[in-house]
């Protein structure tokens, strides 16, 4: 399949996109034997020899992880006013990338992945996967009031199109929802609750398709296992990878977050690649990641599930 050339290389883990399009401005990529130097160049690294510095593409090796973020995270890869992101809970040597959003006071199941074609299938709604949701309100909606909810409540313009809401609970601070939608709009279920005038106190995301949170702690990952990647690639409309081709889920590996809030501020660490540019026949080599997937890997705490 064709993408563009930056996102290639930053899918097999040469470095992230904007880094990408330096080295292509630079004239460090070649395809087929040509170097390539503009933007928006489409290429399919399947049927075409990419290279970087002279050395050819090798595609990274496909990583699958469920994270439970915690409240006081972004859902972004970076941030330049250094808050805190949910990469900076994740010691990968994988250039992974979240699928979807949740928002900073939310917590809740995050998938991330190198594997862009997923995270399309993922976050587009036009598949319609389902989101789970547990949300506190600020008060006890009347039915009346949950049946319009359930109707569908239009924000932005948009109708929201609600698979199914129903009270679980009630609290001192107000009462319990359990949400399904399947649409990813920026905050759309804070949104739609204001709407009717039931502001969030509180929200968990618990499902993901067929995956579900179930005893993962608030800053804590693992891999998929075999059969979760198999029912998420399903539940998409994809071919679930040859067993053997993505890095092995296990269940009950995970990494708490530490009581320092994780890794620094500052971000994920970029890899990249030494010297100046100096044209695709350089002579410069591309970064050895086996010691680093040692160090990730030696980084994560084992416990049984």
């Amino acid at each position: 399949m064709e993408r563009r050339l930056q996102r290639v290389l930053a899918e097999h883990g040469v470095a992230s996109r904007r880094k990408a399009e330096e080295l292509i401005r630079a004239g460090r990529v070649s395809v087929d034997g040509t170097v390539v130097r503009e933007m928006g160049v489409r290429v399919d690294p399947e049927r075409q020899d990419i290279r970087v510095d002279g050395r050819p593409l090798r595609p990274e090796r496909r990583r699958y992880l469920i994270l439970h973020k915690p409240v006081g995270y972004i859902t972004t890869a970076s941030d330049e006013r250094g808050r805190r992101t949910v990469l900076d809970l994740v010691e990968v040597p994988e250039r992974v990338v979240p699928a979807g959003r949740l928002d900073r006071d939310s917590s809740g199941l995050l998938l991330l992945s190198n594997d862009g074609d997923l995270i399309y299938r993922i976050t587009h709604p036009r598949y319609e996967l389902e989101k789970e949701y547990e949300v506190l309100v600020d008060g006890f909606p009347p039915p009346s009031v949950i049946e319009q909810l359930r109707r569908g409540v239009t924000v932005g313009g948009r109708p929201v199109a609600v698979r199914s809401i129903e009270p679980i609970r009630t609290e001192e601070a107000g009462t319990v929802f359990r949400v399904v939608i399947h649409e990813g709009r920026n905050r759309i279920v804070r949104r739609m609750f204001e709407r009717v005038g039931y502001p969030v106190l509180r929200l968990v995301r618990t499902r993901v398709g067929p995956l579900r949170l179930d005893g993962l702690k608030p800053g804590a990952w693992r891999d998929l296992t075999r059969r979760e990647l198999e029912d998420l690639f399903r539940a998409v409309g994809l071919t679930p990878p040859a067993a053997g081709s993505p890095r092995p889920g296990r269940e009950g590996r995970d990494r708490p977050v530490s009581r320092g809030g994780g890794r620094p501020p500052s971000g994920r660490p970029r890899r990249n690649f030494d010297g100046a540019g100096r044209g695709a026949r350089s002579l410069s080599r591309l970064p050895d990641r086996r010691r680093d997937r040692r160090a990730g890997r030696g980084r994560q705490e084992h416990r049984r599930g």
